[in-house]
């Protein structure tokens, strides 16, 4: 259960961190040329086998830094897991306050899916932001990790239609239903829902963070249904209201590679059978 239950100077430090992350965002956009490829969301979804078989890899990452084999990553594990993978370019303080924001569960212990936000956030956080300087830094991080992690954005930026480094409900519903693919159009609920799953704070205005967090249900992600709770509630922190959203509505599917074999028809079968978890939250034949 997700849990948003924290003191208003870590308030004032997690903003902070999303400013600096939404900032972020903007500055990839001339980084991540990929995401003008993306054209609709079938050609996101057929990226989901490939996303979602790149995000199991971490779960070997995770569970060899695990030294205690309790199910979570405590501070000094997340150092030497850092320290190898060549991540460890931000301050020790930048790296405990994404480790606090992203312990959205409030367990003190980061958690699989807490782990792949947090890696991928500290791994976003350190790439350089100048041609020349990610130049020079190429091989910074292993590139299991930037191949993981590198399309993600590019859909996060797909996304952002406006550019700002956040997601907005217009921009969201409009990329869902982009009237130059009328096949793909989604009905005015679903997609309402899709970002409701986002904006934990009901602003809305949506972060990578969240983002990616909803992301991993999307692709089928194992245990992404199993943490992600079904409850949506509320609780009071200083005089913000936080909301509790999450949701187990999409009904987990395992979208079949086409096989270069198959013909254009069979194609368009996986693809719209794929749309229909995206668009009606259900799988169905």
């Amino acid at each position: 259960m997700l849990c948003c239950c924290v003191s208003s100077g870590s308030n004032k430090k997690y903003a902070e961190l999303d400013a600096k992350l939404a900032r972020k965002m903007v500055e990839s956009r001339r980084y991540y040329p990929g995401h003008r490829s993306l054209k609709s969301i079938d050609s996101v979804i057929m990226k989901f086998p490939k996303l979602r078989e790149g995000l199991r890899k971490i779960r070997t990452v995770f569970e060899s830094y695990d030294s205690d084999g309790n199910g979570t990553i405590d501070m000094e594990e997340l150092k030497k897991c850092l320290v190898e993978l060549e991540l460890m370019s931000l301050s020790e303080e930048e790296v405990k306050g994404l480790y606090g924001w992203c312990d959205v569960d409030g367990s003190k212990g980061i958690q699989f899916n807490e782990f792949i936000v947090l890696l991928c956030l500290i791994y976003l956080l350190a790439k350089p932001s100048s041609p020349s300087s990610s130049e020079e830094s190429s091989e910074m991080g292993p590139k299991l990790v930037e191949s993981i992690f590198d399309p993600i954005v590019e859909v996060f930026l797909f996304l952002d239609k406006d550019g700002k480094g956040k997601l907005n409900k217009a921009d969201v519903i409009k990329r869902l239903n982009n009237e130059d693919y009328p096949l793909e159009r989604s009905p005015k609920h679903v997609t309402n829902m899709r970002f409701e799953e986002m904006d934990w704070g009901r602003k809305g205005k949506v972060g990578f963070r969240e983002f990616l967090f909803a992301f991993m249900s999307w692709v089928g992600l194992d245990d992404a249904d199993d943490y992600i709770s079904t409850t949506k509630e509320c609780t009071e922190n200083s005089s913000e209201k936080i909301t509790r959203v999450t949701t187990m509505e999409m009904t987990r599917y395992q979208p079949p590679t086409p096989p270069m074999t198959k013909t254009r028809r069979m194609t368009r079968r996986n693809t719209s059978i794929a749309r229909a978890v995206i668009t009606t939250g259900s799988l169905c034949s």
